[in-house]
């Protein structure tokens, strides 16, 4: 669909947003509920309340871009979430299996691979 850099962060709401929200309207729930830079060029992903519907909206030279997908059947699989967490932080693999309809927290990674004398990060 479409490539993103590792740098890009991309944030799922966790509660449910109304899909009637405009790009105002969504930029306004990011930076107050949030507290994020909407200008920052990171992906903020809101799912409907029926799960069938998602908007991300992100900035782009000069621009809002809002991308909208509706599943025609079933649901959109959220990752697993932290008790009173307001949203969670994807990659973009993350987001890309989401939009296609995987349940992510059914999927297994493999540990990644740091070089001898390195930490992780």
């Amino acid at each position: 669909m479409f490539a993103l850099p590792a740098s890009v962060r991309v944030v799922l709401a966790v509660e449910p947003v109304d899909m009637r929200k405009s790009i105002d309207g969504l930029m306004a729930l990011v930076r107050t509920a949030w507290g994020e830079d909407v200008y920052s060029g990171h992906l903020f992903a809101f799912v409907s309340r029926k799960g069938d519907r998602i908007k991300v909206l992100t900035w782009s030279r000069g621009g809002f871009v809002l991308l909208y997908k509706r599943l025609e059947t079933g649901r959109f699989r959220l990752p697993p979430v932290d008790a009173g967490a307001q949203a969670v932080t994807l990659d973009a693999t993350q987001l890309a299996m989401l939009l296609d309809g995987i349940d992510v927290a059914q999927v297994r990674r493999q540990p990644a691979w740091t070089p001898p004398g390195r930490t992780g990060t």
